[in-house]
């Protein structure tokens, strides 16, 4: 029997139909609507985006698409499959052109996020949720969200950057790719194991960032961020007074870029501090266990580093655009306040590899994610004052300890402004919890520029 679509699958449909509609009602000039040489789906408005972009207007639409479906394992062995997406609409302003400001730029960007995670709804132990998500697009709620909202000023000759206004920490400190579709090897890391203060794309905060080049290939930068957890509810995606302070989070990085046999690098060595109390991971207030005292213990602030390596290590017949790079990941957080103690990934990509399909890619990544001792301590003793050890009984707290996440994905590059990238996930011990069986997904993501 045929299953009717949903309201939210019909408005997105609705909405991509729309936006192919006023593509196809664009005038020939330049780039056609849909032409895949062009850098955007809808082409280059008649010539109007060309005019745009050299008076110093970049109009960007794009959209992030993710397919996810439980074949085997997990908690819930019901197969079925959920999608998630997100468009993201913006505009970067060079104002040197626009005002005559010599190195300056502005930037502002509103997204919004809908569907569902396969994680959440088969993979993971509900009372335990997972540590990752095999639909990264998915989460900080599904709502309509500013995003950016920044200006950048760069002074002698470009050694020294400033940026102040609205943007997460991820954007410029532990930064890192999201091609594949798992979490685990998207975009920031600090951010996915300390969430509660350091706020990843799309979730904006009130920021400086200070940059500056001491060589071509070495920078240092510092950062301040407003620590607002109101920040993440759903409702104040554009929420700009800072009610509901907690502090300020600090991260350092140094960042070195070489070229190594005429190919590229990027090595980041960093360490937030976060002035924000935070409570203990397993010490009550008056020095018991906190289910016995039933108040947690408080410190006065939260810190962790990490090293992010990337490098490239062939170039295909010559062409740097193609050829196997190696990436790993590595952050270590607080053991005293921090539920995530340390996390470790490890991939490789390869641009180009097949002569007829030369801006492919293949991607695979391995990765470790450890729940704090003191958590687990914690987990266990709550079922013992609860009499309960059976992992069956709906009252039982599922003890987390270690989850590891796989993936490999072939990214289909099918027209300038399209890619596909079919995917599978392999999840050991989804959420750390023992119990629940290994799990795997297959997934499907759409990258998108309109």
């Amino acid at each position: 029997m045929k299953k009717r679509m949903n309201k939210s699958a019909r408005n997105r449909l609705l909405q991509v139909s729309v936006l192919s509609a006023l593509g196809l009602a664009t005038s020939a000039h330049a780039y056609d609507a849909f032409d895949p040489e062009s850098p955007w789906m809808l082409g280059d408005w008649g010539g109007e985006r060309t005019e745009l972009l050299k008076k110093g207007y970049d109009f960007t639409l794009e959209y992030v698409g993710e397919a996810g479906s439980n074949l085997g394992g997990g908690y819930d062995k019901d197969v079925t499959a959920r999608y998630s997406d997100q468009f993201a609409l913006g505009v970067d302003m060079d104002l040197n052109k626009i005002l005559g400001w010599k190195d300056a730029e502005f930037k502002l960007t509103v997204t919004e996020r809908s569907g569902r995670n396969i994680s959440n709804d088969r993979i993971g132990d509900p009372r335990a949720g997972t540590l990752s998500s095999s639909q990264e697009v998915w989460g900080r709620g599904q709502t309509w969200r500013l995003t950016q909202m920044w200006y950048k000023q760069k002074f002698f000759d470009g050694a020294l950057d400033v940026k102040v206004g609205r943007f997460g920490p991820g954007e410029d400190f532990n930064s890192f790719p999201c091609d594949f579709q798992n979490l685990t090897f998207c975009g920031s890391q600090v951010g996915n194991w300390v969430g509660g203060i350091w706020y990843n794309w799309p979730v904006s905060q009130w920021a400086g960032r200070v940059k500056y080049n001491l060589t071509p290939e070495f920078y240092m930068q510092v950062g301040a961020y407003n620590q607002n957890p109101s920040n993440l509810e759903t409702g104040n995606g554009f929420k700009l007074n800072g009610s509901g302070t907690k502090g300020t989070i600090l991260p350092v990085e140094g960042v070195w870029s070489p070229q190594v046999n005429g190919l590229p690098g990027e090595y980041r060595l960093g360490y937030y501090y976060s002035t924000a109390k935070a409570d203990d991971v397993y010490d009550g207030i008056d020095g018991q266990p906190q289910p016995v005292s039933g108040a947690y213990k408080t410190h006065g602030s939260k810190h962790g580093w990490w090293i992010v390596a990337q490098q490239q290590l062939t170039a295909h017949n010559g062409d740097a655009s193609r050829g196997l790079s190696v990436f790993a990941n590595f952050t270590v957080h607080d053991k005293a306040t921090n539920y995530i103690d340390n996390y470790q990934q490890v991939g490789l990509v390869y641009k180009g590899p097949f002569d007829a399909r030369p801006k492919d890619d293949i991607g695979v990544g391995i990765g470790r994610i450890h729940v704090n001792d003191d958590a687990q301590d914690r987990a266990k003793l709550v079922n013992q004052l609860n009499g309960i050890d059976d992992y069956d009984n709906p009252g039982y707290l599922p003890v987390q300890d270690t989850e590891y996440d796989a993936e490999i994905y072939y990214g289909f590059h099918v027209t300038n402004w399209l890619t596909v990238r079919p995917n599978l996930q392999y999840i050991k011990h989804p959420g750390g919890v023992d119990q629940v069986d290994n799990a795997v997904v297959a997934g499907l993501k759409l990258q998108s520029k309109f």
